[in-house]
């Protein structure tokens, strides 16, 4: 699409901050109004939108993507969307271990036991530790405690937990992040850890550089739109 608008700006209003172009109001892609709960969310958003040339690109958008999904896909229904990525507590990334070799079993026991006993402490739970890729099921007072910490969450925020879960594998270190317990770029190492061995071993293969860069691209911009919401 070519840019059609001259000036854009973030105007305060009783439903929170409206992003107008030209003077009228955007709107999302099923046509509710594009207004977000915090001036610093609307001022990124806004900078989004300013900063397009002649042609609008979406991908260079994250912030107004994620806007979007909040308002018309997680906030008709936000409890639906708590229980599909609650879901991922049942199999968290963290808890499944190599066996081999010593480095990678290393790594993985200071990287993500530390993610875990954050858990541990802050939601009072107990997580089974597997070594190998076979399914062990989690406790149900533990899924049901990691389900109450989604459960809770706002369609803003509930928006931006979906792909720091699901690009990094682990429910335990998207909740971290939302909470500020750990830097979204360790975070997002941290749950990459396996991947990076691999490469530190082998040499990076381009593709899946490529690949990677972009899933850190779409985390960052998950945990800054959080971030955001905070501010």
């Amino acid at each position: 699409m070519k840019r059609f608008y001259k000036q854009v700006a973030a105007v305060p209003g009783p439903d929170g901050i409206a992003i107008h172009l030209d003077g009228r109001p955007v709107k999302t892609p099923a046509r509710n109004a594009l207004t977000l709960p915090t001036a610093a969310l609307g001022d990124a958003v806004a900078a989004e939108w300013e900063a397009q040339g002649e042609t609008i690109d979406p991908r260079s958008m994250p912030l107004t993507g994620l806007a979007n999904a909040a308002i018309d896909q997680v906030g008709p229904d936000p409890a639906k969307f708590a229980r599909d990525i609650a879901a991922y507590g049942e199999t968290d990334l963290t808890c499944y271990r190599a066996d081999e070799p010593e480095d990678l079993v290393a790594r993985q026991t200071e990287k993500w036991d530390a993610l875990l006993d954050w858990a541990r402490g802050r939601y009072d739970v107990h997580f089974e530790i597997v070594t190998g890729i076979m399914h062990k099921p989690q406790s149900t007072a533990t899924v049901a405690r990691l389900a109450e910490a989604v459960a809770a969450q706002d369609a803003f925020t509930l928006t931006a937990l979906s792909p720091l879960t699901t690009i990094g594998g682990s429910l335990v270190a998207a909740l971290a992040v939302i909470e500020g317990a750990v830097a979204a770029e360790d975070a997002f190492a941290t749950t990459h850890l396996d991947e990076l061995w691999q490469a530190e071993q082998w040499g990076e293969d381009y593709l899946a550089t490529e690949a990677r860069e972009i899933r850190q691209r779409d985390f960052l911009a998950a945990a800054r739109f959080v971030a955001l919401l905070e501010s």
